[in-house]
């Protein structure tokens, strides 16, 4: 029940402390024990020789292994300085839209980071997974996967408040027009009545194929580069023995959005200044997908904000924006599972060993045979044109 603002407010401070500090040390190597520490600093409010005065309780600020994120960040060109200013130079802007989970959500006001609060156990797992996780990114950057940038506790009134900064999927300059939730699961999979109520409500797996039957059409370079950056994504959360994750698609429709700016008001001299480009690396969905299609510079990532161009059935061009999502949940749905099962089996791994994959398997299936599909490659009129230099492959 912390204040929001009160909050907000020991978020930035004890960023900036922490990164200030940090910088004073000198690079090096990341070791196997940095991913274990945890600094604390004391925020009395009428400030001390290390910390600055402020008009909020005192508080304290844990953060955890600072220079295995500092490592982290700099693997995804994000400089302190890029850093400190995104998430403390302005007010962070609260997100109404809480997840299922109950956790608040923060954007900064750059729409580069998103902060999320996570319950206790979700930090644990994550300090668990860190050293395996970024071994994967280092390997490869490019991933769907979220991106954690920063983990921190905020002490105050004798609560723990812990939070995660990562990427943000969903920039803000840009309206979607859906949003959907999938993990390639049919049970229960519909949104709910209040779900639907909302302004901006996230659907579900059955909404989804009742709503895009025919799925999202990529061109095929994309397709192939998305289905593959998803297969290795799924192996990476299958050697965590992770599950319960979701694919979160959000659609920004192009040819509806000009449609909406015309009605709005009779002429289509909509706001033309063009929302920054995110600047963190690799943060944008089109950036995420392994680039081979950018290589050949068919795309032009300016006018497509970072989305993934894609159409519909009714070939309205679209823009997908879409991530890995709740990729820490998962323990509490492995223990459940473990727990059942070993009742009826007696050696229980038997379980983890079978369960994660059969999720990973699945989850992939449906998002490259039902969510996304080819466009089927219109007969072309003559093969010259397509080695030909005169035919640029988009309109």
């Amino acid at each position: 029940q912390t204040t929001s603002s009160a909050l907000k407010g020991a978020i930035q401070l004890g960023i900036t402390h922490t990164v200030g500090s940090l910088s004073t040390k000198p690079e090096r190597d990341v070791l196997m024990q940095d991913f274990y520490v945890v600094e604390s600093i004391f925020f009395p409010s009428e400030g001390s020789n290390l910390t600055p005065a402020h008009h909020y309780n005192d508080f304290r600020f844990k953060t955890y292994a600072p220079v295995a994120f500092r490592y982290f960040r700099e693997l995804f060109g994000i400089r302190p300085d890029d850093y400190l200013y995104s998430l403390c130079n302005e007010p962070l802007i609260e997100l109404s839209n809480s997840g299922a989970s109950g956790s608040l959500f923060y954007v900064s006001s750059d729409d580069e980071f998103i902060i999320k609060t996570v319950q206790h156990k979700e930090a644990e797992f994550l300090q668990k997974l860190l050293p395996g996780y970024y071994m994967n990114l280092n390997q490869n950057p490019r991933t769907l996967l979220p991106k954690f940038y920063g983990l921190y506790c905020v002490q105050a009134g004798g609560k723990n408040i812990r939070i995660v900064v990562m990427n943000n999927l969903l920039p803000r300059s840009v309206k979607m027009h859906l949003k959907y939730d999938l993990k390639g699961s049919t049970y229960k999979r519909r949104a709910s009545q209040k779900e639907r109520e909302k302004v901006f409500p996230t659907y579900k797996d059955l909404d989804f194929m009742q709503d895009i039957p025919d799925g999202l059409f990529l061109d095929s370079d994309m397709y192939n580069a998305l289905c593959k950056t998803l297969q290795r994504d799924c192996l990476v959360l299958q050697s965590f023995k992770i599950m319960d994750y979701s694919l979160l698609v959000a659609i920004h429709n192009m040819d509806l959005a000009q449609r909406e700016h015309v009605m709005a008001d009779g002429t289509s001299q909509a706001d033309t200044r063009r929302p920054a480009a995110q600047k963190a690396l690799y943060s944008t969905a089109m950036e995420s997908i392994q680039g081979e299609a950018r290589r050949g510079g068919t795309i032009e990532t300016d006018d497509q904000m970072g989305g993934i161009p894609a159409r519909n059935a009714k070939g309205e061009r679209l823009l997908l924006y879409i991530g890995i999502i709740d990729v820490l949940q998962s323990y509490r749905f492995v223990k459940k599972l473990e727990h059942s099962w070993k009742a009826l089996v007696h050696d229980g791994d038997t379980v983890s060993v079978h369960r994660p994959s059969f999720y990973a398997e699945r989850f992939q299936r449906f998002m490259c045979n039902t969510v996304f599909k080819k466009i089927p490659l219109k007969p072309s009129p003559s093969k010259k044109s397509r080695s030909g230099t005169a035919v640029p492959r988009r309109s």
